[in-house]
């Protein structure tokens, strides 16, 4: 049983998506030697995080696994890479994509490790071989929303149940899009959706959730600069 100095929960979050940065922010104040503990339900942090002490110069102290949550155990190192340098380093991130043109109406998007297919900017058929354009900035935004709510709600160890996010979006003029018709826009005019939740917390926790993850949303704060954004909450017990 170790005796931490400090104490960080990363919830479900697995050191490739911003646990490290949580975990660097924590130990920054201690001093050479003291403890910090990381409390964490995330499987894949058993392996990944020893070898990130090992790297950076901090000592592993082991693990004690509990009903949900395990607690990792962390010396700070004297020597380990400088938190403002990491910090400045995801400021500047930028993500990048690398796309080819098919044969037919397609194109293949290449994004780091990933491949995959779309289809035309807009397709109104019921049933599609690829997703749209338009089919992808609407999973964007929903899937954007969806994480980053469960993401926020496993920082603050609030219990959810299920979550699901239904949206929809039309053309301002779907004729212009087509060349059908010379004047007007094909902008998309308006998404409205309704985002349910099923969890045994009060609706309040749940409302404060649900605003800072609009706030904080990467997606929708750059959407609803152009796009009349409405999503309902709907808590469902």
């Amino acid at each position: 049983m170790q005796n931490p100095h400090a104490v960080c929960d990363g919830g479900d979050l697995d050191c490739g998506s911003g646990l490290l940065l949580i975990i660097k922010k924590a130990i920054d104040p201690l001093e050479g030697g003291q403890i910090l503990e990381v409390r964490s339900r995330e499987k894949t942090v058993a392996e990944d995080l020893p070898a990130w002490c090992r790297m950076v110069k901090h000592q592993f102290l082991g693990s004690e696994p509990g009903e949900n949550t395990t607690r990792y155990f962390i010396a700070k190192g004297s020597a380990q890479v400088e938190l403002e340098q990491d910090l400045q380093a995801a400021k500047g991130y930028q993500w990048s994509v690398r796309v080819q043109g098919e044969r037919d109406l397609s194109a293949k998007i290449h994004s780091r490790n990933h491949t995959f297919i779309a289809g035309q900017p807009a397709d109104f058929s019921p049933k599609v071989n690829v997703p749209s354009a338009i089919d992808y900035l609407l999973g964007s935004l929903a899937s954007c929303l969806t994480v980053g709510f469960k993401a926020q709600a496993s920082r603050r160890n609030i219990e959810i149940d299920q979550l699901e996010l239904s949206l929809k979006g039309g053309l301002e003029s779907v004729l212009y899009h087509l060349e059908l018709e010379q004047e007007g826009s094909p902008r998309i005019s308006r998404i409205t959706g309704t985002f349910y939740v099923s969890s045994p917390e009060s609706e309040e926790a749940l409302e404060e959730l649900w605003q800072n993850t609009l706030n904080r949303s990467p997606i929708y704060q750059t959407l609803k600069q152009a796009v009349s954004i409405e999503i309902k909450l709907a808590i469902v017990f």
